[in-house]
């Protein structure tokens, strides 16, 4: 048997995450970790293009962590670990921001958005960010990585350095495919149904944290915008059920078409309320496993440590190579 391809992945720590951030991509972490060799990472480096309150995001960063091991990602089988314990990301990463064009950074649509939401902020990290997570993907010569169509272009960014880089040098970077994952449907706000949850809105009952305790969560759904029908089932217009019926499938793994039969002829608040019981349900086990392992501080630690000791032996061998083909003395 061959060896598994390799998957690269990260998340910054930024709030806790939203059900869209579970359902969309953390939960399909732990399905990977079967079928390939995967590397997960907590994008801290990535988190201060914006301004972070330090004690606020030292903690995010601890429960983060703790979170993507109740989630069920095994230190074991996986390296998990916190991006800033790696310094090989940054120095690779300066090292490609001399093999990528300005104009391509330039035509970044991240960079155009959040420079719009921080006028007062727009500082060479933003601009350079994608280069960073180019860094990320190439130390680790991932063959694949989990991406959002908000992310597809970073991606792109990356493969063009790639073929860039090694054109001059010989085969030093594998070149990474977008994975895209078999996921539900995107799960979007609760209040504004037509836009997807996010974990900058300020709407307290938008989002659903991973965290919220059973009767917040039931709370949230019973408050969700839905129409002035009553009939539970997915067509054009019905944008709030539509998404209310896309998380209780990622919920509960039934169809559409079962959903509908579950709920034919009972009316909205029967199904706001068995979406939030069945979520509260699914949530329950992973968040008794996060209070247990944020209480253990000397295993967290231990399996920090032990992740960025992986994560560094496995990508000084890629940046040793990088430093040889341009020339620096590798000692």
């Amino acid at each position: 048997m061959g060896e598994k391809k390799r998957i690269f992945s990260g998340i910054q720590p930024t709030n806790t995450p939203h059900l869209g951030n579970y359902f969309g991509a953390m939960a399909n972490w732990v399905k990977l970790q079967e079928e390939y060799d995967c590397t997960y990472s907590i994008v801290d480096l990535h988190s201060i293009t914006v301004r972070q309150d330090p004690v606020k995001l030292r903690a995010q960063i601890k429960e983060s962590y703790a979170l993507l091991i109740a989630m069920g990602l095994d230190p074991e089988k996986s390296t998990l670990f916190v991006q800033g314990h790696n310094p090989n990301h940054a120095e690779l990463s300066w090292i490609l921001s001399c093999y990528t064009q300005f104009g391509e950074l330039s035509r970044m649509t991240q960079f155009k958005d959040k420079s719009q939401k921080h006028p007062d902020n727009i500082n060479a990290g933003l601009f350079t960010y994608p280069v960073l997570m180019a860094a990320d993907i190439l130390l680790y010569q991932a063959d694949l990585v989990p991406v959002g169509q908000d992310q597809m272009q970073h991606l792109e960014l990356a493969r063009n350095i790639v073929q860039r880089f090694n054109g001059v040098y010989g085969d030093v970077f594998t070149m990474p495919e977008g994975y895209i994952t078999k996921s539900t449907a995107k799960i979007m706000s609760l209040q504004e149904p037509t836009k997807k949850m996010s974990k900058s809105d300020e709407n307290p009952n938008a989002s659903v944290w991973v965290l919220d305790d059973r009767d917040t969560i039931i709370r949230k759904f019973k408050r969700a915008v839905t129409d002035s029908e009553t009939e539970v089932c997915a067509r054009e217009g019905k944008d709030g059920i539509v998404n209310l019926m896309s998380i209780y499938s990622a919920a509960t793994d039934k169809s559409f078409e079962e959903i509908e039969a579950e709920f034919s002829g009972r009316g909205y608040g029967d199904f706001k309320l068995a979406v939030g019981e069945a979520v509260a349900d699914k949530l329950a086990p992973m968040q008794e496993e996060f209070r247990r392992i944020s209480s253990d501080k000397a295993y967290l630690e231990d399996c920090m440590k032990k992740g960025a000791e992986k994560a560094f032996r496995t990508t000084r061998k890629t940046l040793q190579k990088v430093q040889k083909k341009l020339g620096f003395v590798v000692l």
